[in-house]
């Protein structure tokens, strides 16, 4: 199938690093808004082996062993690579050559305020994280992006900082590459394309724009721009970059299409992590399943069967939370508060919502279970496909940068 967007269809990419089993707080929290979305937009989705590389470059091994097991998982979730494109980033090396390039001219304090910066050199002091690697990931996250060109990029709210910086290095690199050597001229002639009376309006718009901030006015011309046939695709950014003072956008501005948390919590009430041991995979067996839940942590005020408890304090009721209806959630409210129900009896509905929520992940996986090629195929097609998109925007910064001799 040819999942390149059509012009009513705007490009979506995101990533997931290959450092795990993927568990449920990667479902809940990123992989069912992927499946969502790739019925609505031109999704790219990659797995981020180089940037597992930043923080587990001595275990090569482990990233290895995950890279096929993770796109498996993705699979299961319900993406469809009829619908979205998967693809392997360390196999288009055109990633690699856009972050060389970004990095000629972006400011290293940049890179330094990024928020999880220090915030994982603290959480993972077992590692040597002093880097460049770990301090360029975030441009790397950049280049991964922009040569996509893609409009919107699925993050949380912690990682909306990422999504900025990769805003400001297209800026940078517009600014300082966008204005072509005869770009006046070819404005010019854009212009006469669209008539003498068009032609006034947007210099006028541009003037209030410029000179009085006036955002009314470039939404309007930017309209214009954007739907007279008069124009083609290169003209459109030529006259946007013209109108705003700066030079053809090269690069896309991407925006943060944020995402709400994962509202299911790991085991223990703290973040869902494997590093953590309060995870449940998404793929993990039954018996593991009961005996992880029935294990679960309770309101510690619940010491014997005849004590009542707060389901606030208790890491079992965000489970019921997430995957319980209403009359099972007032059963376990009720039951807790007035010592009707034990804690087990409370587990119960939970483990078996779990179990049937993995059922069809479960038989959407099996055939690649059974014939690991079908994956290694999925990725060979989407790779190839990615690898001509990023060849397109690389030749295009070639040009811009003047290194296409």
């Amino acid at each position: 199938m040819d999942n390149n967007p059509t012009p009513t269809q705007e490009r979506v990419l995101s990533g997931m690093r290959p450092t795990g089993a993927l568990h449920l707080g990667h479902y809940h929290g990123a992989l069912k808004n992927w499946v969502r979305l790739q019925s609505e937009m031109s999704c790219y989705y990659f797995v981020a082996d180089w940037h597992a590389l930043t923080t587990h470059y001595e275990s090569r091994e482990v990233i290895a062993k995950n890279v096929y097991e993770m796109v498996i998982d993705w699979l299961a979730a319900g993406l469809d690579p009829n619908q979205c494109t998967l693809f392997l980033q360390s196999r288009i090396p055109e990633h690699a050559e856009l972050f060389t390039l970004l990095a000629m001219g972006t400011p290293i304090g940049w890179l330094e305020r990024v928020p999880t910066y220090k915030d994982q050199q603290d959480k993972l002091k077992d590692k040597d994280l002093s880097t460049y690697g770990f301090l360029g990931y975030p441009l790397l996250q950049a280049a991964d992006i922009l040569i996509y060109k893609a409009k919107w990029v699925p993050v949380g709210e912690d990682q909306a900082s990422h999504v900025e910086l990769t805003r400001e290095a297209a800026r940078r690199f517009n600014h300082l590459y966008g204005r072509e050597t005869d770009f006046e001229a070819r404005v010019q002639a854009s212009l006469a394309k669209l008539g003498k009376d068009a032609a006034k309006r947007l210099e006028k718009s541009r003037k209030a724009f410029q000179e009085a901030g006036d955002a009314k006015a470039m939404e309007g011309a930017l309209g214009f721009m954007a739907t007279t046939p008069l124009l083609d695709n290169d003209e459109r950014d030529r006259l946007a970059g013209w109108f705003k003072g700066t030079g053809k956008a090269v690069l896309v501005e991407p925006q943060a299409l944020l995402t709400e948390a994962s509202k299911l919590p790991g085991l223990d009430g703290q973040k869902m992590s494997k590093s953590y041991g309060n995870s449940i995979a998404m793929r993990e067996d039954k018996a593991s399943i009961e005996h992880k839940v029935r294990r679960m942590p309770t309101d510690p005020a619940r010491i014997k069967r005849t004590d009542v408890g707060d389901p606030n304090k208790c890491p079992v009721w965000q489970f019921h939370k997430v995957y319980s209806d209403a009359p099972t959630q007032a059963w376990a409210s009720l039951g807790c508060t007035t010592a009707g129900i034990g804690c087990l009896e409370c587990k119960q509905p939970v483990i078996d919502a779990i179990l049937k929520e993995q059922q069809p992940m479960l038989a959407r996986a099996e055939p690649y279970v059974s014939n690991p090629k079908i994956v290694r195929d999925i990725i060979d097609a989407g790779t190839d496909r990615a690898r001509a998109t990023a060849r397109q925007t690389m030749a295009e910064v070639r040009t811009a940068m003047g290194i296409d001799y």
